[in-house]
């Protein structure tokens, strides 16, 4: 595995008596693409900013490549960032934007030109330099940004929602080319994101934040099927979560579990079950809705509580929401497919409350 390039060891926030960040402490390795994903308020803002210089930690260190920077202002630090706005000048043409920080440097003349013309081709925008910002689409101004920020070759390239302006095609476009710039350049991306598919699709790794803290940090796959609390299972992805005397009909056992959508079978009472040791459950579908690739069920549980499943389209799909609605139904899962879920503590919960969905 590569070095640790960015640590942080019980970092702390306050702002005024509002506290941001709570002790978060944090590896991140060399040249892989990491992201912090979480709600408005959870504090992965305020770790990159502590990161990049704008913010000083109230208390705990932050350090790259071994040496603590905390008390260092940007300049003094190896991280470019790039923000979801921008932030080009408009009476410049692309090519004197990507090159600004390199004058600031002093960096030759003859260089200059090189590193920016490499630049430019690194995102696909070469025969835009001597273009004005204003004359560009948001997504080439996106990348106009990446550039300038590529260019002054950061041993970390920080960006805060980045693509957070951008409509939903050609965000998920840039999600693409980003990862492929990154993986390009073998620079370290730290990427702050609430948008969970983007945090799925371009990350090595990624940490899930929620007030503050972090409350895990794994793979895409380790985050989206082993979530480790409930927030994770609500927040990355669309979870059931069981508990109580609901969770107990099923598993034997009133410990809170989740169990996602696409994890579980619907068929019709009496239809052949699956393998012995399954799970079961029994039910009247409540709701559906129709998404395009798949329809959405709710089911309300003979037992008490309720189970979202998910079937795939893959077939014409007509709407026959009204006939089904009230349908009789069986719900059946593999049991290795529940994931235990925790308290902050880490302790498993045993809150009593009625199963319910979680986005």
């Amino acid at each position: 595995m590569a070095d640790v390039l960015v640590k942080l060891e019980g970092v702390r926030k306050v702002f005024g008596g509002v506290t941001a960040v709570q002790d978060v402490s944090l590896d991140v390795y060399g040249g892989e693409f990491f992201s912090l994903l979480g709600p408005s308020g959870s504090g992965k803002t305020t770790c990159l900013r502590m990161i990049a210089g704008f913010e000083a930690p109230s208390s705990g260190r932050i350090l790259l490549q071994g040496d603590d920077v905390s008390a260092l202002p940007p300049y003094e630090r190896d991280v470019n960032t790039v923000f979801q706005d921008y932030a080009l000048f408009p009476h410049m043409s692309v090519a004197q934007n990507v090159e600004y920080g390199l004058k600031v440097k002093r960096v030759p003349r003859d260089e200059r030109r090189g590193r920016v013309a490499g630049a430019l081709e690194s995102v696909q925008l070469e025969a835009f330099g001597k273009r004005k910002p204003g004359d560009l689409s948001g997504g080439q101004r996106q990348r106009v940004a990446l550039a300038r920020a590529l260019v002054n070759e950061p041993e970390v390239l920080l960006l805060d929602e980045p693509l957070g302006a951008l409509d939903l095609k050609l965000r998920q476009q840039m999600q693409v080319e980003l990862k492929s710039i990154q993986e390009s350049a073998g620079i370290t991306f730290i990427y702050v994101t609430h948008d969970q598919e983007e945090a799925l699709t371009m990350s090595d790794r990624l940490a899930v934040m929620n007030g503050g803290r972090i409350e895990q940090v794994g793979t895409p796959s380790e985050v989206y099927e082993q979530p480790s609390t409930s927030f994770v299972a609500g927040f990355v992805g669309v979870s059931n979560v069981l508990s109580g005397p609901a969770a107990r009909s099923i598993t034997g056992d009133e410990s809170d579990f989740t169990i996602r959508p696409e994890k579980i079978v619907m068929s019709e009472p009496g239809a052949p079950l699956g393998n012995a040791g399954d799970c079961t459950a029994k039910g009247r579908i409540t709701d559906i809705s129709y998404l395009g690739a798949f329809t959405r069920y709710t089911v309300g549980l003979d037992n008490g509580g309720q189970l979202v499943v998910t079937r795939q389209n893959s077939q014409v799909a007509t709407d026959g929401s009204e006939g089904e609605r009230g349908r009789s139904v069986v719900l059946t899962w593999a049991k290795e497919n529940n994931r235990p879920l925790a308290n902050d503590n880490g302790t498993t919960r045993r809150d009593g409350e009625p199963g319910k969905e979680t986005s």
